[in-house]
């Protein structure tokens, strides 16, 4: 079957600046078909949600997995599923049907998903039902389900302890799910399908990606498992990792401050298999609102199972930045790759001296709407005896914000040179990586106010 899911979860979707989230990275494999016959069970949602588009996608995504996997058990020229493996249709609504029974014909199983009707409640526990008495248990074929659904059960019984018995019957259970009509319960999905639950769902909120999702599904069902795992795992530059759970399967090396490997021998060789791994995120960039985790991630195996991870998203609330001060632009330097060394001229730099830069963020309480603050940040640096002595003072205009209502203004990298020659902290003169110790105070007002004076004659 080669890899039959991916996924990639955050556990928040929503954290504060320079905040913390954890990332779960899952797979799911499974052994080719053509060594192991597989019986396989689609149950589709025909509820009246489903009308128009959708069901036109469902029904090009079912009839494009029944193709793949006609092609990949060696059917293609008789267009019968061929290995021993057969597929069979239960649709639902306000109750479930069989539309077929495990058979091998791929006219027949496409006539069945073409006559769906879209119309009814949802009732789940039915499908599932209807769905576990197609499969015989003297069969020693492997058994899947694959339900796909766009809303919550609104009809029949708890589906719960129906799929409960029917995974430990040994049958494994995949969940599809459309979100895009509001409906969709993703936490029932997880308890309805096999562990680890996010190796066996996969949600989308556009009906157009349904038959992609079938189409990956049936085309990894043709692989061997998967060995010579490598997922390399890049998060984007408002990131950093700090640290990794141990996975479930396989070993995870941090390369970097923002990047993993994570590196699996085999994965669902002899049976359907999920490995799982966890790491911690921390917002450390500039940059808010609503980010890509993701720079980049590669996977590679041995069999080249086609594997691609979700780009999740989560949204940074640092309330509104100022940065007053930009960093200092670059020069650029050439070296010829035949010279030993260069003089080069970098220009003029006025104040220079052996010293420390210190670099200040403040935020700003609840600042009223469409007022700008005037802010001073006054440095000291405090000798032995406790002595103060001046370091330098800036002042910012911090520009006003729209919103509606008070707000947190964080007001970042404020600049103070410090040079080594006014050290005064106590610690020998001689050492450039002696501690200092400084003092930082802030004022700051409003600038623009409606308060007028009383006229007055003096």
């Amino acid at each position: 079957m080669g890899v039959t899911n991916s996924n990639k979860e955050l556990d928040r979707t929503q954290i504060d600046c320079d905040g913390l989230f954890k990332v779960r990275l899952s797979l799911a494999a499974a052994p080719d078909i053509m060594e192991n016959p597989t019986d396989i069970v689609m149950i589709l949602d025909r509820s009246g949600s489903m009308a128009g588009s959708p069901l036109a996608n469902l029904k090009n995504g079912a009839k494009k997995f029944i193709d793949i996997i006609e092609e990949s058990t060696g059917g293609a020229q008789s267009g019968q599923i061929s290995g021993g493996s057969h597929i069979g249709i239960v649709s639902f609504a306000d109750t479930a049907t069989q539309d077929t029974q495990l058979i091998t014909s791929v006219d027949d199983l496409k006539d069945a998903v073409d006559s769906l009707d879209a119309g009814g409640s949802t009732n789940h526990a039915d499908a599932f039902t209807k769905a576990v008495e197609l499969f015989d248990p003297s069969s020693q074929n492997a058994k899947v389900m694959i339900m796909f659904t766009d809303g919550k059960t609104t009809a029949g019984a708890n589906p719960v302890p129906i799929t409960t018995a029917a995974k430990a019957s040994g049958i494994i259970i995949y969940c599809i799910g459309l979100s895009g009509n509001g409906g969709i319960d993703a936490q029932a999905l997880n308890e309805w399908a096999s562990d680890p639950d996010s190796a066996y769902v996969a949600i989308t909120p556009d009906d157009a990606e349904l038959e992609t999702l079938f189409e990956n599904l049936a085309r990894n069902i043709s692989k061997p498992g998967a060995t010579d795992i490598r997922i390399e795992e890049v998060v984007n530059q408002c990131f950093r990792i700090t640290g990794t759970s141990n996975p479930t399967k396989g070993i995870v090396s941090v390369t970097g401050q923002r990047s993993l490997v994570w590196t699996i021998d085999e994965l669902g060789v002899t049976g359907s298999e999920g490995a799982q791994l966890e790491f911690t995120v921390q917002h450390i960039g500039p940059c808010s609102g609503l980010q890509e985790v993701n720079e980049m991630i590669l996977y590679s195996d041995r069999e080249g199972n086609a594997v691609t991870f979700p780009s999740p998203k989560i949204d940074i609330d640092c309330g509104d930045v100022v940065t007053p001060e930009e960093c200092p632009v670059p020069v650029d330097i050439c070296i010829d790759g035949c010279e030993d060394s260069i003089e080069f001229d970098a220009g003029d730099l006025g104040i220079e001296s052996l010293g420390r830069i210190v670099q200040l963020d403040v935020k700003l309480k609840n600042i009223c709407p469409h007022k700008r603050v005037a802010l001073a940040a006054i440095m000291t640096e405090v000798d032995e005896y406790g002595e103060e002595h001046r370091r330098g003072m800036k002042t910012v205009t911090v520009p006003a914000h729209h919103y509606e209502s008070c707000r947190d203004v964080t007001v970042k990298c404020i600049k103070f040179v410090l040079p080594e020659d006014l050290d005064v902290s106590g610690s020998p003169t001689d050492c450039m990586c002696n501690n200092r110790h400084f003092r930082a105070r802030f004022i700051a007002h409003y600038i623009d106010n409606d308060y007028s004076c009383c006229d007055v004659i003096l």
